[in-house]
């Protein structure tokens, strides 16, 4: 009997087909299942995409808003801020300044459309502990959040991010050194450096090679940092021990005066000169004039002397007679100064006279107090007697080692010269201990130290040898000019910001203050002379005083700069209010 014959090869062909269709119904599968991830998955990536973009939409409306509300403080002021709050909410991202913003809607989050948010969330408060890099300054401060949510009208994807921004005026004398031209400093000796630093442009820091300039707190510069001299020699690096690391923050915010303009050092000069013709005492640079807010206002003529209170100051009526004053103003001495290698004219002030007079019991001293209800503390003095080529009128102070009960700012447009001790008797005297002095600023042209020991009928002599100093004690804070740097020619630094005309070598001038540079000298312009004739330097034991640190002993009539401190950037949620 004849078996069966099977094809074992159609059967394998068979199977083979059949498998064939099996991995391509899986591969089927396994592609529509991975097309459709991956169509979700570009889904997911372009809804992130889109979210993102929102992201940055609604953070371009927040800076928008918020660049008009810092120029606005930096040049206006709080109450410039205050009157303008309903124009930052319509300071969005209009399709005429780019297409792109055409396809988004700004909203505040509370269901406002075409505007953003903009309150103000920490009222005006003084003495507050301002944030980030100015954590070691307190100033009268508020805190404002500017709110924004975008909404992408061709992906139906929102987002919202707020900014909060601290808006503050900061009393200038909290920094232990504050620049508005560049800061150079380049000691022969070890120096350090303790508080607060701010430039507004550039700084050159280093010392010689035998010398270390050390930084112990935070150095802040709107510029670059150059390890060289101007001129580009090399020198040794400082060392930068503040906090955060490195020690120094670039590209900073500028710290500007509230003087209605640019703060060129042309414009913040006039805060020390007098008024020229009438001028609106409402405008932002009168309110900042020193010869309208001082107590008082002595005015030297080449035949009068004229002494008032300042325009602006509650004492403003008074007008004070030459009998009482003759006894602390002098007008007729004079000696010659080395380094501008003319003869100085002087005005003088008699420190402790002028406190005795402030505070004793005499008709117009006592309607002055009246009208401030507290004791005279600040004293504008103008020489306006010619200037030529051999004459410079200036202002000298004498008798200054004990102030007026609540501390004395003096302030004139000339150079100043203060002889001997100042704000300093007692355990002050040679010492960091501040304790027991008053609040104290020298504001001026140009600011140059004569020890106690200074002999105006000395000064004529080319050699230094001839004017041995003394040691000396300053306790104040100084806003002075200075001759900048140009080519190979030093302004002298820092380190001779106060200028000298003796022979110091071995005495020890003590400073404890605050040094501010704001603009160039304009009267004493002669360059730095380098040491040898016109002086040879003392052993500087200079410190900041840490009773600026407390607004309450801050020098009368402080000059605040306007900072912008950026506290805090987050993303919330559409509907979170």
């Amino acid at each position: 009997m004849q078996g069966i014959k099977v094809n074992r090869g159609i059967n394998k062909k068979a199977t083979a087909l059949l498998v064939v269709m099996a991995l391509g119904v899986a591969g089927t599968i396994v592609l529509s299942g991975t097309l459709k991830w991956t169509s979700h998955n570009a889904m997911v990536i372009n809804r992130n995409i889109a979210y993102q973009n929102a992201v940055l939409a609604a953070e371009a409306a927040t800076e928008k808003a918020l660049s008009t509300l810092i120029t606005d403080f930096a040049k206006e002021g709080a109450g410039t801020v205050a009157g303008r709050m309903n124009e930052y909410k319509k300071r969005i991202p209009k399709p005429d300044e780019h297409p792109q913003w055409g396809r988004y809607k700004f909203k505040n989050g509370r269901g406002a459309e075409d505007e953003i948010l903009v309150t103000q969330v920490q009222p005006w408060t003084q003495g507050v502990v301002l944030q980030s890099q100015y954590r070691m300054l307190k100033g009268y401060s508020s805190i404002f959040r500017i709110r924004a949510n975008a909404y992408d009208v061709l992906n139906d994807t929102e987002a919202a991010v707020y900014q909060d921004v601290q808006l503050a005026l900061v009393p200038i004398f909290q920094f232990a050194v504050f620049y508005n031209l560049d800061l150079e400093v380049f000691p022969g000796a070890n120096m350090d450096m303790r508080g607060p630093v701010h430039c507004n442009r550039d700084i050159y820091a280093g010392s010689e090679p035998q010398a270390t300039l050390t930084f112990y707190d935070l150095v802040t510069m709107v510029g670059r940092l150059y390890n060289t001299r101007k001129w580009g020699t090399p020198m040794k690096a400082p060392v930068f021990s503040g906090r955060p690391s490195p020690g120094y923050q670039l590209n900073v915010s500028s710290l500007n005066l509230p003087i209605g303009t640019d703060n060129t050092p042309e414009a913040v000069r006039e805060v020390v000169e007098p008024p020229q013709g009438s001028e609106n005492l409402n405008s932002l640079i009168a309110q900042q004039r020193f010869y309208n807010i001082c107590d008082v206002v002595v005015e030297v003529y080449t035949n009068d002397v004229v002494i008032k209170g300042g325009k602006l100051s509650p004492g403003s009526a008074a007008t004070i007679p030459w009998q009482q004053a003759s006894n602390w103003i002098s007008t007729n001495k004079t000696f010659y100064d080395q380094r501008e290698k003319k003869t100085v004219v002087l005005t003088e002030i008699d420190v402790g006279m002028f406190n005795n007079w402030a505070t004793n019991n005499n008709p117009i001293a006592n309607s002055v107090r009246a009208a401030q209800g507290r004791y005279i503390n600040s004293l504008y003095v103008i020489d306006k007697r010619p200037r030529t080529d051999v004459q410079l009128p200036a202002v000298r102070l004498v008798n200054g080692s004990v102030l007026p009960p609540s501390g004395l700012t003096v302030v004139t447009p000339n150079p100043l010269y203060v002889k001997g001790n100042y704000n300093a008797y007692g355990a002050s005297v040679g010492s960091t201990n501040t304790a027991n002095t008053k609040p104290a600023a020298l504001i001026s042209d140009a600011i140059t130290i004569l020890s106690g020991s200074w002999d105006d009928s000395r000064s004529s002599s080319s050699s230094c040898s001839s004017r041995v100093a003394s040691d000396t004690t300053v306790n104040a804070a100084i806003m002075a000019g200075i001759v900048e740097t140009v080519g190979s020619d030093y302004s002298g630094g820092l380190e001779n910001l106060p200028r000298f005309l003796e022979n110091w070598s071995g005495k020890v001038f003590t400073y404890n203050g605050s040094m501010v540079v704001m603009y160039p000298s304009q009267y004493a312009t002669n360059k730095w002379p380098r040491t040898g004739d016109v002086y040879n330097p003392p052993t500087r034991r200079w410190s900041f005083d840490l009773n600026f640190t407390d607004p309450s002993k801050l020098p009368p009539l402080t000059p605040q700069v306007r900072a912008v401190v950026r506290v805090k950037w987050a993303t919330i949620a559409p509907d979170e209010s």
